[in-house]
């Protein structure tokens, strides 16, 4: 993936604690970032209340392909996009990108369902967070 396949960007400020005794970031640790870039898309622009919200997304399926390692204290940036909007789910791509490299260190692909909160089954995506998943949407 490249940075131009992306509109919106976050950055990444690693941490120590993120490099495992290979010296490079932890491969689980890009799901961290991964769902951390995501939810602060849906709370920005989709006015996700994620403690109140009487809808909220659950990840329901993850993947990730390593292109080259990354580490602390690398200064990282992370491109997210919309692939699929249902009525109930949404398919991100994301992409982690060291600053200014055009080719993404990293990307995964993510899956979300919308649930109800109270009955924990699957329901359609509010309106002000389907707007802001179309508006990233490839």
């Amino acid at each position: 993936m490249e940075r131009s396949d992306f509109s919106v960007f976050y950055p990444i400020i690693t941490r120590w604690m993120d490099n495992d005794i290979y010296g490079h970031v932890n491969n689980v640790t890009y799901y961290s970032y991964f769902d951390s870039v995501i939810n602060r898309y849906l709370i920005e622009e989709g006015g996700l209340d994620i403690h109140n919200a009487p809808v909220v997304g659950f990840m329901v399926s993850s993947s990730c392909q390593f292109k080259k390692p990354v580490a602390y204290p690398d200064a990282l940036e992370a491109g997210v996009r919309v692939a699929r909007v249902g009525t109930r789910s949404v398919t991100y791509e994301v992409g982690i990108f060291m600053e200014n490299d055009t080719q993404a260190a990293a990307h995964g692909e993510l899956v979300h369902v919308f649930v109800d909160r109270a009955t924990q089954s699957s329901t359609s995506i509010p309106p002000g967070i389907r707007k802001a998943l179309e508006r990233i949407t490839v």
